[in-house]
């Protein structure tokens, strides 16, 4: 070998979104001179660069470059030490090649972000709101939630009230909230109320919602019966204080009638109708002819023409792809889908990372059907347009589906002309990872999203968005070990 080097320091530490530099020394041990191209190799390459990239030492001599390393403050720069190496290839001797390696450690840091979906519920008896918490920090996250309002005027049941998530990745809390008091009669009452995400260390964060709670009863209904009631107590004071008296002169005529009596006049008994008198005729017998050229006359009426009836062929769903997918392939991971686009219907299944929906059509989809294989089941749940909402975002529907079975059809969304669009869905897998690449109107595609299966946390896989001005377009799903 013709090339002497050294890492000066061999290790170095940076901060996410800061910058180290390291100096690398080589010198040229060989006879002849010699430019050296370095480039940069390993997990964290794209954050390091060279200077200069090309170096032409002459025998003997020693030159210097600069590695500056650069990691994002995002959750791909993985807390703890990260090895890297840089490629020296000389021209002269391509063949050559000189890999010299060090490590640096990145530092942890901690970042999250908590919303709820949707920060407004209303409800008479519940509200059913949803925390999503995204670990933007480049370690594991640990927190707890509860929740709190001013005069304890609500009950809270979180599931789960503990999570751990990865780098990266989210977490949905189910939330049930329960007014103590049950407002029977009157307006709707505004009860204001935090969900807060407590750490280890660090100050709670809480996440403001409001919960509008209902009157049992409509505050126009309370009105009528309060009416009905007081003119009813009305009509029966004045029956009992002006009721007319009534006398019997049933003494005085007998008195005048003598021994003389009357007979009491025959009671009327109204005549039943008159039975039917014929049995009504049975209905005709269909014709059993022949439609044949030999089978009745040549009139107008004679014969009837027999109707042949096709059966409708059975429909392509996302549950028949997958099962012909099992078939070959009985011990591998598989989800087929297929998307009912707006104006267009029901498209055929694809599977495995190919693409469902439109693109550079601005059409939004209306419903999804998928089925799973491989992964224990799955169940799913969809994000609809909100031509209510207040908040900027749409709306859950109220209830995921069952935990559906391997091989066999899930449907979330409406095909009713009248119902709102789907601007996302979520699905979750019992085993495996779900993954997925989404299209929303005027935005490119998305990264891949990926999430563990139900045993970790509940995680669920989102496809889409929660902004109430755009809708999702076209996706794409994969399951992985």
């Amino acid at each position: 070998m013709s090339l002497w080097t050294s890492l000066e320091p061999a290790s170095a530490t940076v901060d996410p979104g800061a910058s180290t530099r390291v100096r690398l020394r080589l010198r040229n041990t060989g006879d002849v001179v010699d430019e050296y191209r370095f480039e940069p190799v390993g997990p964290i390459a794209p954050w390091t660069t060279v200077e200069p990239q090309t170096l032409r030492l002459y025998p003997g001599t020693t030159g210097t470059v600069e590695l500056t390393f650069a990691p994002p403050r995002t959750p791909d720069a993985t807390a703890g030490p990260n090895p890297y190496a840089v490629r020296i290839t000389p021209t002269e001797h391509p063949e050559a090649v000189t890999v010299p390696e060090g490590n640096l450690t990145i530092t942890p840091f901690t970042e999250l972000r908590a919303e709820l979906v949707p920060p407004t519920v209303k409800g008479r008896f519940r509200g059913r709101p949803k925390l999503a918490i995204d670990n933007l920090g480049n370690t594991k996250l640990t927190a707890s939630v509860s929740g709190n309002d001013n005069g304890d005027q609500l009950s809270y049941d979180i599931h789960p009230s503990n999570v751990q998530i990865e780098p990266g990745r989210a977490a949905f809390i189910d939330a049930t909230l329960k007014p103590r008091k049950i407002i029977w009669f009157g307006p709707k009452e505004q009860r204001p109320y935090a969900l807060t995400v407590q750490r280890s260390g660090v100050n709670p964060e809480p996440v403001n919602g409001t919960y509008i709670q209902r009157g049992f009863l409509p505050r126009w209904l309370a009105t009528l019966f309060g009416t009905l009631m007081a003119l009813a107590i009305t009509f029966a004071l004045i029956w009992i204080s002006y009721k007319p008296p009534v006398k019997s002169s049933a003494t005085e005529q007998v008195q005048e009638a003598g021994v003389a009596s009357l007979a009491p006049s025959p009671t009327v008994t109204p005549t039943p109708p008159p039975a039917p008198s014929e049995t009504p005729s049975s209905a005709p017998a269909a014709d059993t002819g022949n439609s044949g050229n030999g089978g009745g006359g040549g009139g107008g009426g004679g014969g009837g023409a027999t109707a042949t009836v096709t059966a409708k062929p059975k429909q392509d769903t996302a549950a028949t792809a997958v099962n012909r997918l099992a078939a070959d392939d009985p011990s591998g991971r598989h989800i087929c889908y297929r998307s009912y686009v707006q104006g267009s219907g029901w498209q055929k299944p694809v599977c495995d990372g190919t693409m469902s929906g439109t693109v550079g059509k601005n059409v939004p989809i209306k419903a999804v059907n998928l089925a799973v294989y491989g992964v224990q089941g799955s169940a799913a749940n969809w994000f609809a347009y909100d031509s209510q909402s207040t908040d900027g975002q749409g709306k859950w529907n109220p209830d995921w589906t069952a935990i559906t079975a391997d091989g066999k059809d899930i449907y979330v969304g409406s095909t009713k002309a009248s119902d709102p669009y789907i601007e996302g869905f979520a699905f979750n897998v019992g085993s495996g990872h779900g993954c997925n690449y989404s299209k929303v109107r005027d935005h490119d595609w998305g990264d891949q999203w990926c999430q563990g299966s139900r045993s970790d946390n509940n995680a669920l896989d989102f496809v889409g968005t929660l902004d109430n001005t755009l809708w999702l377009e076209a996706f794409k799903l994969t399951v992985t070990p």
